[in-house]
């Protein structure tokens, strides 16, 4: 198993964070390589996402589920791939800070099974924080741009492209690591 948890500051209520992010869609649009979104019904969504390494180029369905709205403090959901021995959850926590802003905590955790499962995780160990950072980056600004706060001047923006290719550079060595020769 692994897992990760991130921390951001918010320059919103708590409130105005809730309103973004109980609309799963909104999370789902950050995900790179999204392809398709659908609600199935309050608790559950399909997401498809397009991941490639070179010229392989896997289409992976990812069937997330709530399991408990309690907002606008907490969230709890799980997930689990289609056709792979993966699965996992997490956790959405939220705290209103003295200043009107929000401290949003971030739990994700992922777990394979079957006998690549230690290597993959090996694997991913080291790259997860960084995914699951990108992310957190990434859902501060859509939260504080939907309420018109501008980002602190000098203030590094979390880019797409940036957590785009640490997928690609997991990627390519777990293409190498199982095929034993380069991706492209």
């Amino acid at each position: 198993m692994i897992d990760t948890e991130q921390r951001i500051e918010v320059a919103v209520d708590i409130d105005r964070v809730w309103d973004y992010v109980k609309d799963m869609q909104r999370w789902a649009e950050l995900m790179p390589g999204m392809r398709e979104f659908t609600v199935i019904d309050d608790d559950n969504s399909r997401w498809v996402l397009k991941v490639g390494v070179g010229g392989l180029v896997r289409t992976v369905t990812v069937d997330v589920h709530v399991d408990r709205w309690d907002g606008p403090e907490h969230v709890t959901f799980s997930y689990q791939l289609q056709g792979d021995p993966v699965l996992g959850g997490g956790t959405y926590d939220a705290v209103p800070l003295g200043d009107g802003g929000t401290e949003i905590v971030l739990n994700v955790r992922v777990e394979g099974s079957g006998p690549m499962a230690p290597m993959w995780e090996a694997m991913g160990r080291p790259l997860l924080p960084q995914l699951a950072k990108g992310f957190a980056d990434q859902l501060k600004d859509a939260i504080e741009k939907s309420a018109g706060v501008s980002p602190a001047e000098g203030a590094p923006a979390a880019g797409k492209r940036s957590l785009l290719g640490s997928i690609g550079a997991w990627l390519r060595k777990l293409w190498q690591a199982l095929f034993g020769k380069s991706s492209g």
